[in-house]
C-alpha cells in the first residue's frame, strides 16, 4: 500500500463530493472540479472522509494509489480555500498591469508581452508583485511557470521574474583586465 494513499481525506464544511461512473465531482464555495478515475482505483466516501484504495497490488497501481489520493486532496483544498503563487519582477523599467483578461508585461523587450489568462485563473498586480490565484493547483502552477519563463532571473544581475520565495545564486562575472 502507498503511504500517501492510505491517509483519509477530510471533507471541510461547505464542500460536497459526488462519485459517479469512474468520475469524482467536488463542489465548494470557490467553484467545482472534476476528475476521471482510473478503473484500478476505488474511491469511497463516508460522512466527512474520502478513502482511496486500489483493486490489485502491483507497482503501477501503488503509484496510482498515492497519485489519485493527492489529486483528490488538492481538489478538495482548491474548492474550499483556493491556491495562489506569487511572482516578483526585478529590474529597472520592468512592470506588469492587468488589461482585461490579459496580463501585460513590460520586461525590457521592444514590445510589451500580452499573456492571456486561462479560464479559472485570476491575477492581481501590486507594484512589482504578481499574484496568480485559482482553484486548480496544477493550472495555477503552470501559469506561474509560463509567466516566469518569459524573463528568467539573470544569474549575474538578478533581473527578471522570480517566485517570491526563490533564492537566485548570483555569479561573480569577469574579474577584469590588469
Amino acid at each position: 500500500m502507498s503511504r500517501v494513499g492510505k491517509k483519509p481525506i477530510e471533507i471541510p464544511k461547505g464542500v460536497t463530493v459526488e462519485i459517479r461512473n469512474e468520475k469524482i465531482l467536488v463542489k465548494g464555495p470557490k467553484g467545482q472540479l472534476d476528475l476521471k478515475l482510473s478503473p484500478k482505483v476505488v474511491v469511497e466516501r463516508d460522512d466527512r472522509q474520502i478513502r482511496v484504495s486500489v483493486s490489485e497490488e502491483n507497482r503501477k497501481t501503488k503509484a496510482l494509489h498515492g497519485l489519485y489520493r493527492s489529486l483528490i486532496a488538492n481538489m478538495v483544498k482548491g474548492v474550499a480555500d483556493g491556491y495562489e503563487k506569487q511572482l516578483e519582477i526585478v529590474g529597472i523599467g520592468y512592470r506588469a498591469e492587468i488589461a482585461g483578461d490579459k496580463l501585460r508585461l513590460f520586461l525590457g523587450y521592444s514590445n510589451p508581452i500580452d499573456f492571456p489568462l486561462p479560464q479559472g485563473i485570476s491575477a492581481k498586480v501590486e507594484k512589482t508583485r504578481i499574484t496568480i490565484s485559482g482553484i486548480d493547483k496544477q493550472l495555477v502552477g503552470e501559469v506561474a511557470a509560463k509567466i516566469r519563463a518569459l524573463r528568467r532571473p539573470d544569474p549575474y544581475k538578478g533581473k527578471g521574474i522570480r517566485y517570491v520565495d526563490e533564492v537566485i545564486r548570483k555569479k561573480a562575472g569577469k574579474a577584469g583586465a590588469k
